[in-house]
């Protein structure tokens, strides 16, 4: 798959086969999220690889429970506290692996690096036939010391890009999108 198919195709996974993903590929996807820019070149970022079931379900579970007791600001949807609310309800998908994007530094940056490496994580997942979603209602619980130490992420780095990443149980129906608002000056 080229790049162009990848950004036109790549989309937001929520089922997935039990399929494992190797060692080798998730070492492929870090190896393409590392290529990302970063600001003033620093590469701040690490990753935290979780692929044991109970440690998925337990990261699931817990992140719901903080969820629930802090919901995020400006959340106006009751769409997730009610998915949240449900005792079946996996807030990773089921996926068979989980690839937590962190940084080793908290400066104004610190998201801009962790998304452009994320970005690229996703879409050399998608070209080599997995599927990702970025699971923002797991970043608060993450970014406690708890989910912190779960995947033994330093004290003084900031976890940033939780993404699950498997094999699609059926191909992502293309999402329409909206017309790109232009400003052209001069």
């Amino acid at each position: 798959m080229d790049l162009k198919e990848a950004i036109y195709t790549r989309r937001a996974v929520r089922e997935f086969t039990t399929q494992a993903v190797d060692h080798k590929t998730i070492r492929q996807l870090i190896d393409a999220a590392i290529q990302a820019p970063s600001a003033v070149n620093e590469q701040p970022w690490s990753f935290s690889v979780v692929q044991d079931k109970a440690v998925l379900a337990r990261i699931s579970r817990e992140a719901k429970a903080y969820m629930l007791k802090n919901p995020p600001p400006g959340l106006h949807s009751h769409h997730f506290e009610e998915l949240a609310s449900h005792p079946d309800f996996d807030i990773l998908y089921h996926a068979p692996a989980l690839i937590v994007i962190s940084s080793a530094t908290n400066d104004q940056w610190t998201v801009e690096n962790c998304s452009l490496a994320a970005e690229n994580l996703m879409l050399a997942a998608c070209a080599s036939g997995l599927g990702t979603c970025w699971i923002g209602l797991a970043q608060a619980w993450l970014g406690t010391p708890e989910g912190k130490a779960m995947l033994d992420i330093p004290p003084g780095y900031v976890p940033v890009a939780p993404i699950i990443v498997g094999y699609p149980k059926s191909g992502s129906a293309p999402v329409p999108r909206k017309e790109a608002a232009i400003q052209w000056i001069g």
